[in-house]
């Protein structure tokens, strides 16, 4: 790992943000991204992408941020104490996308690079990433041609890397508490250095590459779906998981906020409008008991 290295990972990913910004504007009549930059006191710093009340996005945050610092949080050591007492640089392109239509599902991605080192002792990087669907209304096409991308971005790579993230994402987004999977999955890896810089970064990239392709199709597909209020009420209730996840579970919330991150831009994942109903339960034989059914539960979307 050198300076070269993260200079092409650096150049990669806010290549990547400036794409996936314009893809999704692209849907927009006239909504757009305002960029918000910011520096991290203790290193580094980023730049916050936020477009809100567009026709199709409600809110949508693509951000990317290169930090460093002196010592990893608890959350990265946990699993992985030899990082411990490590200097770290992290930087990486991180997004989610809360659409106004309930048929057109919430959707998440990111990309990153770690890097950890220690006077006298060789330093330790690694990537990871991956992107999932949460649908509210979900159709059984738009699910398979998503897991269907997902496969294809990892098909150069291993025949057995698909059902590897896809198995470690559906396991990663699940809501102990609840009993139920934050979505329908997608694609979860960490740690990867094991292939090697080029391969890995490469991986790193067919990921990062194939989020729109994934998810474009399916808003595309269903933004102009009809609705009415109890389809919104619905969409509304389930975001609540979102945040339940969040702000419970998820080790990039915990990672910034436990590194000193900027706050506005962490907790940019977070729904416009949410709400929360005490205990309650689908009707019978609903679509919203589907979700809860069939869709909540790891499924093996594409038969293999």
């Amino acid at each position: 790992m050198n300076n070269e290295n993260i200079a092409a990972v650096k150049s990669y990913l806010l290549t990547l943000q400036n794409n996936i910004c314009s893809s999704l504007e692209a849907e927009e009549p006239t909504a757009r991204f305002i960029e918000d930059r910011w520096e991290r006191p203790e290193g580094g710093g980023g730049q916050t992408r936020v477009l809100t009340n567009g026709k199709v996005f409600e809110q949508g945050g693509v951000n990317f941020s290169h930090v460093s610092g002196f010592s990893l949080p608890p959350s990265a050591t946990a699993k992985r104490p030899e990082l411990a007492n490590r200097e770290f640089e992290a930087m990486g392109v991180s997004l989610v996308i809360h659409p106004h239509n309930p048929y057109v599902p919430t959707s998440h991605a990111n990309v990153r690079l770690f890097i950890a080192k220690k006077a006298g002792e060789p330093t330790i990087w690694w990537f990871g990433g991956g992107f999932d669907l949460t649908p509210f209304y979900p159709f059984e096409e738009d699910v398979i041609q998503w897991h269907q991308t997902a496969q294809t971005a990892c098909q150069p790579f291993g025949h057995d890397i698909y059902p590897l993230y896809k198995k470690w994402c559906d396991e990663y987004f699940y809501l102990r508490h609840r009993n139920e999977t934050r979505g329908v999955g997608g694609l979860f890896f960490d740690d990867l250095n094991e292939w090697g810089f080029e391969k890995c970064f490469a991986f790193m990239q067919s990921v990062g590459n194939h989020y729109t392709k994934a998810y474009l199709p399916i808003v595309q597909k269903r933004k102009n779906t009809p609705y009415a209020e109890k389809e919104r009420d619905f969409q509304l209730y389930r975001r609540g998981r979102y945040v339940e996840y969040n702000l419970v579970y998820d080790r990039g919330t915990l990672f910034g906020l436990q590194s000193g991150g900027r706050t506005e831009s962490i907790l940019m994942s977070l729904p416009p409008i949410v709400h929360w109903k005490y205990n309650w339960q689908p009707e019978a034989g609903s679509p919203e008991a589907l979700l809860y059914e069939t869709y909540l539960k790891p499924q093996n979307w594409l038969n293999l």
